[in-house]
């Protein structure tokens, strides 16, 4: 015990001289003493424990001291649990936790509820307080707002310390409003916390994921225990008012995300709590919403007047509050007036003033657009709406409520039935009103909604009966407005029965009841005022129908002075002024009155469709087209032009058929088109809206709709239900121009001319014209120029058919000027003109001031139209057919003064024509020409400069001017086509000239990009192609080029010159460069075609003609290569007279010896000498090209030594050829030719010289297979054993010789077999053959020879089938096998239909016949 005692001292005075570590040890040593001492000896158990409580406690201190926090509290822990009595272990624990802040101030807790708890006991309420209070800051200022609100529970009532130290701490009422703030807070930051968490699920909506954690929150929450505690404990009465509100909001939002199923005790909480703040007349505006808002009332009448006036006065200015003031001082209100005290200064400051009742109307839409969310102030709004006859707002007001409804019924999970059915019944009685009968069968349906749970509802009632009576079923809306006049004496409702009565028949009866509800209507009472006016207006029209004759109703005394009475009763009642109108119209014979009748009754009411018609069918007499819109517009608006779903009553089309015609007069072609739509479907037997409706279609671009719609027309004409006044030609006429929109020119025609022999009418006449024009250019696009002529030669005669009745017309000169340009297209067709109408045109009405334009520049005035009558054999001309045009083209600017538009037009056509004259060198051809004076270049210019002073928004313009300045004035050419982009970048051919000028001023990066953009743009427009393939060229890409050109020809149409051009002049490149394509005929076919038409277009250019000869050639037309070489020639030498050029020289020698070819081809072998040796001669002079020369030479040669063979006179022949060896240095084709001559010369010595020119030829050109086949063909008919034995074996190698075709190697193979035959005795001869034949298909198996030989030499079908399925492959294009060939291998079969096909094959061949007559005769 000394020991102890003593340790315990040390450590004491260790701790007091701050060495921490020499307490600890001593501490640890008394421990240990004393727990031997507890076991060893028998000491007290009550000094052991205080020995051990002290030594802990000096030890939890040192450890404290030493920042040994764990192992200082376990110490204090043991001391606690030895004497927990000893306040200055707690003191040790809670000045440990103090130091370690937050972390352990859970334990914190504890130990000050202990300590407290050890001085409550000791009633030491000063450092008791003291304990809590510096517990509860401490939690404040180092833990967490969850620690914190842990600690404030210390010092509510339910902590063990609060009766004792009750008065000295927190009210509880403030403790519970803290804890409140926090608990808002932390719920606050969860539900953010877990909505940000769940929101990124897959899946998951915002809504839908807030609603289900406020869900699951408002489950968890404390926060309205916590609110009823504050609620009780609180002195402050205003706080109190404070927590009810939030407890009230709290379960308010907890009812709104509940189930439906869980939503009962809480919307009886909420009601409750809502039902106490009003009864306290609290100025909480959601709990007085809740009492107003969810009770369940079928009127409003039977809502408490002290509770909405209560309202009222609280909130002044909430919206549901000006409402609420606005309808209880309003006329419709069940309420009675409050009366005005005066005395109350308070009244007087928050009561609204009484207003008049648009003041009013004004305050209560306001007061609606600021509580968007009531449903009560919709519902007021409704009724006061239906009061004041603006049925759209209604409606409108009536279908927020239902959606508003619908969100309130949700939250609230009560059905507010009554509610329901009023809101239905204000939307149903607004419907029957608004755009009647549109939405009719809604109205009827909401009606029949609510009457099946409340039959006897009068305003169910009342309005299926206005259905049925609007519908004109008017006994059974007698029946539903008797039913309603059991429940109510309304003299409405038993005016509009009477009505009904006498619109059923029963006039007199429904006329007196009708008298009878007037006199019970008070002549003052602002109310009944239209009603009464409605009255007397029915009581007129009573009358009116009764007697229907025209003194009758002409009596001032009968009918009209009720209208006018019903007028006075009520100035805004519009069917009186109707009435009136047709009074004063059909009867008085009026207009003017009339007129203004018909438009007050429609300013009125949109719904008076008669006036409304009246008005229209005026105003689209006078030309008012703005008006004639406004009213057809305000009449569709109106809702009461088409009849409802499922009604009887026929609809109005006349609305829609005067919009779509003013909409096709303001070219809205797309709306008109649905406006005569929508008259169709209420008249579907209408003839002007069907025609209205083609048109429509007709200037959309919709041509087959528009045929449709004309066609239908057409089948109502003469029907007395359609309309149609007797204009059957109209159809006809609309008919046509849709054909000739659609390129039908043919049967456009033909109509108008069928129009034409009925009536005489210039539009007609000027559209047939146009047409033929149409036409004519049609036919040149397609290359059927013959015809082009002949619809240029009838659009002449139309012309001059026109101008005897009419001259001073635009399109009537245009026309003319087009036909005159086609003409000088057509080339030699253009004798088909009829050139005395056209004269007789030009003398109608002739004025030297119609050719006075630009004469002081392109030169053409009066004089000139009596020029071209001096040489009419001059027609065929392209000069006299443009002169022509041009002064067609400027009578058409004489012609178009009136019209600005036209008059642009005319100076843009007569810009082009003189473009034409320019680009055809008409002044080149003038006597009086000068060189450089470009005088028709000079006019087009000036013509689009014109054009675009006068329309300069006009891309086409722009365009032009940049074409005709391309070699004036790039600079304005580039300006131009870019202000033409600009106004059009989406032109193909403003691009393509753009890439043209750039690419003539050899800008080639600038022409590419150009020119892709117009290929890119449109994709079909060849000379874009052309321009790609002429810049392909000038960068040497010639494949390219040549696949660009071919395709630019593909695409064009035939009036494209160029196109064709360019193209002939690549295939022609592509044969001279490629042998192999020179031997295909099909590569000239195309070509040749395109030749004939460029230079049946006159063609001025003589190498095209020059082409032509050389492609027919090439296809073996020699007959038109002689007749285009005769011509070609004939021209040269006229050319060379006048020039005496040395090219025409050179050019004039080719065309020679191409004659010269062409008359050996067909046989004229004189002719063919001739003009070879013409040919000779003129090339003999060597100042010419030595290629051109020496082609012109070697030609002549050969041609003139064939020619001469041909005659008989080999010495001639030998001659030329030995000149042409000459010429060639020995060209192995030639000497083939000289040892064929030599041979057939028939002399020894001449033969002999054959067979040493072939072997010579052989020798220097190894495998030539000419020059071989002729030497074997030589040995076998003189059976020289030697040579054949040396020329077999070059025979065998060239059966497998690629280069070599089909008929090259079926030669070879048949001298091999003759060979054969020779060298063989008569036994072996059949062998030796079969063995070569056999060779020869082993050698080339896919090749018909080897098998064509091999059918010859067995009875065997199999090889001559063979051969022909080999020969059928070896056509071109996959092959080069000729058509004899492929002849000669259907006859081999010896079946009928293969010699039938031989024939169909190569009918010019004797094989096919044979085979046939052959396979004939058998039979």
């Amino acid at each position: 015990m000394a020991a102890s005692k003593s340790a315990l001292k040390a450590a004491k005075n260790a701790l007091d001289a701050h060495k921490y570590g020499e307490a600890i040890e001593h501490a640890k040593k008394v421990l240990s003493t004393d727990a031997n001492n507890y076991h060893a000896l028998d000491i007290t158990e009550s000094i052991l424990t205080k020995f051990s409580a002290v030594s802990n406690v000096f030890l939890g201190l040192a450890l404290d001291k030493e920042d040994e926090n764990d192992e200082s509290e376990k110490a204090y822990n043991v001391a606690a649990r030895a004497k927990a009595s000893d306040p200055l272990v707690w003191q040790g624990l809670i000045t440990l936790y103090e130091k370690q802040a937050s972390r352990k101030l859970g334990e914190y807790h504890g130990s000050a509820l202990h300590l407290a708890g050890i001085y409550m006991e000791a009633d030491d309420k000063t450092r008791c307080q003291t304990v809590i209070d510096r517990y509860v800051d401490f939690a404040r200022r180092c833990g967490s707002q969850a620690q914190y609100r842990h600690a404030l529970e210390v010092l509510l009532p339910s902590s063990t310390i609060y009766d004792y130290l009750e008065g000295r701490i927190l009210r509880p009422g403030y403790t519970y409003t803290k804890i409140a703030d926090i608990v808002e807070n932390e719920e606050k930051e969860l539900l953010n916390k877990e909505i940000g968490q769940r929101r990124t699920r897959l899946g998951a909506k915002l809504d839908q994921v807030t609603s289900e954690v406020k869900r699951e929150l408002a489950q968890k929450s404390q926060l309205e225990d916590i609110y009823r505690c504050i609620i009780d404990w609180t002195d402050d009465d205003e706080s109190r008012r404070h927590y009810e509100e939030k407890l009230l909001e709290h379960a308010y939002d907890t009812l709104a995300v509940l189930p439906a199923y869980e939503k009962a005790p809480k919307r009886d909480q909420v009601q409750a709590l809502a039902e106490g703040i009003v009864i306290l007349k609290h100025p909480f505006a959601l709990a007085w919403r809740i009492c107003l808002e969810w009770k369940d009332v079928e009127q409003i009448g039977q809502l408490d007047q002290g509770i909405l006036r209560e309202f009222v006065h609280l909130f002044p200015e909430d919206g549901l509050s000006k409402v609420l003031h606005g309808y209880l001082e309003s006329e419709i209100s069940p309420f009675p007036k409050m009366a005005a005290t005066g005395n109350s200064t308070e009244e007087s400051q928050t009561a609204l003033a009484e207003s008049t009742i648009e003041e009013r109307l004004l305050q209560m839409i306001e007061g609606s657009e600021d509580c968007e969310s009531s449903i009560l102030s919709k519902r007021i709004m409704g009724e006061y709406y239906l009061y004041l006859e603006e049925y759209g707002s209604a409606a409108d007001i009536a279908r927020k409520a239902q959606t508003q409804l619908l969100v309130i019924t949700a939250l609230a999970g009560l059905p507010f039935q009554n509610i329901a059915d009023a809101v239905d019944i204000i939307l149903g009685t607004a419907l029957v009103q608004y755009q009647a009968p549109r939405h009719h069968p809604e109205a009827r349906k909401l009606f029949e909604h609510i009457m099946k749970r409340k039959p006897t509802n009068i305003s169910a009632l009342i309005g299926v009966g206005y259905i049925l009576e609007e519908e004109e079923e008017y006994q059974d809306a007698m029946d539903f407005l008797t039913r309603a006049l059991e429940r109510t004496s309304d003299v409405k409702i038993r005016a509009e029965s009477a009505w009904c009565k006498s619109l059923v028949g029963d006039i007199d009866a429904g006329l007196s009841e009708l008298e009878a509800c007037l006199s019970s209507m008070q002549d003052k009472d602002p109310q009944t005022k239209s009603l009464r006016a409605q009255t007397l207006y029915r009581i007129g029209m009573c009358i009116w129908t009764q007697d229907s004759s025209r003194s009758a109703r002409k009596s001032r005394q009968g009918a009209y002075s009720r209208f006018l009475a019903s007028i006075q009763a009520d100035m805004s009642f519009a069917p009186s002024y109707t009435i009136l109108g047709i009074y004063y119209s059909d009867y008085v014979r009026d207009k003017n009155r009339a007129r203004k009748c018909f438009q007050k009754a429609f300013e009125l009411s949109a719904s008076e469709i008669e006036a409304a018609e009246r008005l229209t069918r005026s105003f689209a007499k006078s030309g008012e087209w703005d008006l004639v819109e406004a009213v057809a517009q305000r009449v569709v608006d109106s809702g009461k032009v088409r009849p409802a779903p499922g009604s009887k009553k026929k609809g109005y089309s006349w609305p829609f058929a005067a919009l779509g015609v003013v909409q096709l007069n303001n070219q809205e072609y797309a709306k008109s088109i649905v406006s005569f739509q929508s008259a169709l479907r209420s008249s579907p037997r209408d003839y002007h809206s069907w025609v209205g409706l083609g048109e429509g279609y007709h200037n959309s671009g919709r041509y087959v709709a528009a045929t449709k719609a004309f066609e239908h027309a057409q089948k109502l004409e003469g029907d007395p239900e359609s309309g149609d006044i007797g204009q059957k030609w109209f159809t006809e006429y609309m008919l046509a121009n849709v054909q000739r929109e659609l390129g039908g020119f043919d049967e456009a025609i033909s109509r108008y001319e069928h129009i034409l022999t009925a009536r005489q009418e210039l539009g007609v006449s000027l559209a047939l014209l146009q047409t033929l024009v149409e036409g004519a250019w049609r036919n040149i696009e397609l290359g059927f120029f013959g015809r082009a002529a002949e619809g240029a030669g009838r659009s002449i005669i139309v012309a001059q058919n026109i101008a005897t009745k009419r001259t001073n017309v635009f399109n009537l000169w245009k026309a003319v000027g087009d036909a005159c340009s086609i003409f000088s297209w057509v080339g030699d067709s253009a004798a088909k003109a009829p050139i005395d109408h056209l004269r007789l045109l030009f003398d109608h009405s002739r004025d030297s001031r119609f050719y006075d334009t630009l004469a002081n520049i392109d030169k053409i005035d009066e004089h000139s139209v009596e020029e071209l009558w001096l040489d009419t054999s001059a027609s065929q001309a392209p000069n006299f057919w443009i002169i022509a045009a041009i002064l067609a083209q400027k009578r058409a600017v004489a012609c178009s003064n009136d019209d600005l538009h036209a008059r642009a037009v005319a100076w843009y056509n007569l810009g082009w024509t003189e473009y034409r004259a320019h680009v055809g060198r008409l002044d080149e051809m003038e006597q009086n020409y000068k060189k450089g004076s470009m005088k028709y270049l000079k006019a087009c210019v000036q013509c689009f400069k014109r054009a675009i002073e006068l329309e300069a928004g006009n891309a086409e313009f722009w365009n032009a001017l940049g074409i005709v300045t391309t070699e004036m004035n790039p600079r304005v050419s580039q300006h131009s086509f870019v202000r033409s982009l600009y106004l059009n970048e989406k032109n193909a051919r403003v691009w393509t000239n753009l890439g043209t000028l750039y690419l003539i001023q050899a800008d080639f990066q600038l022409a590419h990009e150009a020119l892709t953009r117009a290929q890119s743009t449109d994709p079909d427009y060849a000379h874009a192609w052309l321009g790609q393939g002429i810049l392909a060229q000038c960068l040497g890409e010639v494949k390219e080029a040549q696949s660009l050109f071919t395709h630019a020809f593909e695409i064009s149409d035939s009036s494209s010159v160029l196109a064709k051009r360019q193209y002939v002049l690549s295939i022609f490149d592509l044969v001279m460069a490629s042998p192999s394509a020179a031997r295909d005929t099909a590569n000239f076919v195309q070509p040749l075609l395109a030749l004939r038409q460029v230079c049946r277009q006159g063609s001025t250019d003589l190498a095209f003609q020059h082409l032509l000869s050389l492609f027919a050639e090439r296809i073996g037309d020699s007959e038109t290569a002689v007749t285009e070489l005769l011509a070609l020639c004939s021209k040269l030498e006229v050319m060379y007279e006048s020039s005496e050029s040395s090219l025409t020289l050179v050019h004039f020698a080719q065309a020679k010896g191409d004659l010269a070819r062409a008359y050996l081809a067909v046989g004229d072998f004189s002719a063919a000498a001739a003009n070879a040796e013409t040919a000779l001669d003129l090339s003999a002079d060597e100042g010419m090209e030595n290629t051109a020369r020496n082609i012109v030479r070697l030609s002549g040669h050969l041609t003139a030594g064939l020619a001469y063979f041909h005659q008989d006179s080999m010495d001639q022949a030998i001659e030329m050829f030995r000149c042409a060896l000459q010429e060639t240095q020995g060209d192995p084709d030639i000497v083939c030719l000289l040892a064929q001559v030599l041979w057939a010369k028939g002399h020894q010595q001449e033969q002999d010289v054959a067979r040493e020119q072939l072997f010579d030829c052989i020798e220097r050109y190894p495998g030539h297979f000419g020059a071989i086949t002729m030497l074997g063909t030589i040995a076998l008919i003189d059976e020289d054993t030697d040579t054949l034995e040396a020329v077999k074996f070059d025979l065998t190698s060239l059966q497998t010789r690629e280069d070599l075709g089909p008929e090259q190697k079926l030669k070879v193979a048949q001298l091999l077999t003759a060979i054969a035959q020779v060298d063989s005795g008569e036994t072996e001869q059949s062998n030796s053959q079969m063995s070569q034949a056999t060779a020869a298909v082993m050698v080339a198996p896919s090749q018909p020879h080897g098998w064509l030989e091999l059918g010859n030499l067995t009875e065997n079908s199999f090889p001559a089938e063979m051969g022909l399925l080999a020969a059928r492959r070896a056509v071109p294009p996959v092959g080069q096998l000729e058509a004899e060939a492929l002849c000669k291998a259907f006859t081999k079969t010896g079946r009928l239909c293969d010699s039938q096909r031989a024939i169909l094959t190569a009918p010019w061949s004797v094989l096919g016949w044979q085979n046939l007559k052959e396979l004939l005769t058998d039979t």
